[in-house]
């Protein structure tokens, strides 16, 4: 995955589990703060990535990056998620501790880690 995706999902992800509001992700891999606005729910998002320049939005099982121009598929399992962003066609998943998102990056093979 690009690492401004990984950074969406984990953001989008991040709210969905916890109900946070929060208007940035931290982002341990690059060590900086990306600013986001927008509304997610349990089910929906509609965001805007600053750093990026583009909105994602749509339902979890089906958002779009507009930036990309492509779809990304996210599924919430509790306190976890997975899904398939088709721009690199490459699985992901990961968990959400309060503030803490944790990403596995299956096309690259790492874990990745970020704070709302």
């Amino acid at each position: 995955m690009k690492s401004d995706t990984r950074r969406a999902v984990a953001y989008i992800a991040g709210r969905a589990i916890s109900g946070k509001t929060a208007s940035s992700v931290y982002d341990y891999d690059e060590g900086g703060h990306h600013n986001f606005s927008g509304s997610v729910s349990s089910d929906s998002a509609n965001v805007y990535d600053y750093d990026s320049s583009c909105h994602i939005g749509g339902r979890l099982g089906s958002l779009y990056h507009y930036g990309h121009g492509s779809h990304l598929q996210l599924t919430l399992k509790g306190p976890k998620f997975d899904g398939f962003d088709y721009d690199e066609s490459q699985h992901f998943s990961g968990t959400v501790h309060g503030s803490s998102v944790t990403l596995f990056d299956y096309g690259t093979g790492t874990h990745y880690n970020y704070s709302l």
